[in-house]
């Protein structure tokens, strides 16, 4: 009998636990951010863009967003701050005479695409 005992008592245990622990689906957001490949990252309207994340809305959806973004940046060295009913904003870093990177978010409700970029100047 004590061997059965002995058993039983880890599952014992494991089923105590995972009644307290709460549920993993609670805590989850309802859309997950997803890497989108860029594919030709000179399709943009920029340099080179790096890398794109999307929140709440599709790959296809965030890159027309960056296209858009890009056609309504004047010049080099501008920034835009509304595009497609989306709030943008722009940090830019590793800047020299030649060129800079950026990293850009932009936000409508729940949706969120974010991208990196390199500008030549």
């Amino acid at each position: 009998m004590s061997r059965i005992v002995r058993r039983s008592a880890p599952l014992a245990v494991l089923a105590a636990c995972a009644a307290l622990a709460p549920p993993a689906m609670a805590d989850a957001p309802a859309t997950a951010s997803k890497s989108c490949s860029v594919g030709n990252s000179r399709s943009y309207g920029t340099t080179y863009v790096l890398s794109i994340r999307a929140k709440g809305t599709s790959c296809r959806s965030a890159k027309r967003l960056i296209r858009s973004f890009h056609g309504c940046r004047p010049g080099r060295s501008g920034k835009c701050s509304r595009v497609s009913g989306y709030r943008c904003s722009e940090s830019r870093f590793n800047k020299s005479s030649q060129s800079y990177d950026s990293r850009v978010t932009c936000t409508k409700g729940g949706k969120t695409v974010k991208h990196t970029y390199t500008q030549f100047t």
